[in-house]
């Protein structure tokens, strides 16, 4: 007898449980926490953990689960979008992504944008699906450095003339070609007497930076001044300057930073660096994306800015909020 009322308390538990599970209630509040993918380039850069640590803090300010996705380089096109793709299978309330190359991710950010709002950041793709988009104007960012390597090359030569060459980490990525776009024309417009002798893509590897601007070096003696248009080609090239000794007489100009460009920069390896905000787009970017999902209106592009450090203005408040960014 207490063996069967022991069965039948089991059995009456059991029906319990199973009619808890169908039972219709409040969600959990875990449940209730939206979920926000941050697709980057290359979560070992250093430049993207900048973007990821604003997108995670945003996650905590905002109550926002905020997954840090992305490939191990840059040019991994397949890795991302296969990222992509399992992103939007897990039904999240919006994704964040910064396309790795223009042309390939067009079509898999159309097709994510017909299931789940697609914030974009950094760089452009050929998709009209974007939601918002946050970027630097990295047109306006290759201004800059044209501007930057002038002042630099009239500072070591004692005019703004001479051969001049261009690094970019790798083929068709929307940012980089816009920054080649501005550097160039701005060139042609204002400083004809830079002439272009090396324009040169990389396969998104320091060590191939390093390569590509001791052959420019070898190859062009008379060559003043070099812009590394990504953080990754900054450092191969800043290497191959100190090795060759040429920081006396070869301007340098980067873009973005870290603490060995940080450190080129202190020793006039480098002249200057262009340095985006990659703090505020991944922040911007989830806090933007939650109010998509939320059916609120956001603007359709936002830019979030590009600064010239020097040597000289590198001390400024501004300048270190920029180079010493928190990534914890």
């Amino acid at each position: 007898m207490q063996s069967l009322t022991l069965t039948r308390r089991l059995l009456l538990a059991g029906i319990a449980i199973a009619a808890g599970s169908f039972a219709i209630g409040p969600a959990p509040a875990s449940a209730q926490t939206p979920t926000i993918p941050i697709i980057v380039k290359d979560t070992t850069s250093f430049y993207w953990q900048i973007v990821l640590a604003g997108a995670r803090q945003a996650g905590k300010d905002l109550g926002v689960n905020v997954p840090e996705l992305g490939a191990q380089a840059e040019t991994d096109i397949n890795g991302q979008i296969s990222i992509l793709e399992n992103a939007v299978a897990g039904a999240p309330a919006a994704i964040v992504i910064a396309p790795t190359e223009r042309t390939a991710l067009g079509a898999p950010i159309t097709e994510a944008a017909k299931s789940v709002p697609i914030i974009g950041i950094d760089s452009a793709a050929d998709s009209e699906a974007f939601t918002s988009f946050l970027t630097t104007d990295n047109v306006q960012g290759g201004r800059i450095a044209a501007d930057g390597l002038a002042e630099a090359v009239k500072a070591k030569t004692g005019k703004v003339a001479g051969d001049v060459a261009l690094i970019t980490n790798a083929p068709n990525a929307g940012s980089l070609e816009q920054r080649k776009q501005g550097f160039t024309e701005q060139l042609a417009s204002k400083y004809p007497d830079l002439k272009l002798v090396a324009d040169r893509y990389a396969d998104g590897q320091a060590a191939t930076g390093l390569n590509l601007t001791t052959d420019i070096l070898t190859a062009n003696p008379n060559l003043v001044g070099i812009f590394a248009s990504n953080l990754i080609m900054a450092q191969g090239a800043g290497q191959a300057i100190a090795e060759n000794g040429a920081k006396d007489k070869v301007a340098l100009i980067g873009f973005d930073s870290d603490d060995r460009l940080v450190g080129f920069l202190k020793d006039g390896v480098i002249s200057a660096l262009v340095v985006q905000d990659p703090y505020r787009m991944g922040y911007d970017g989830i806090k933007t994306a939650l109010a998509a999902s939320k059916k609120e209106s956001v603007e359709k592009n936002v830019d979030t800015g590009a600064n010239l450090i020097t040597t000289a203005n590198m001390m400024e408040p501004r300048s270190q909020e920029l180079l010493n960014p928190k990534v914890k």
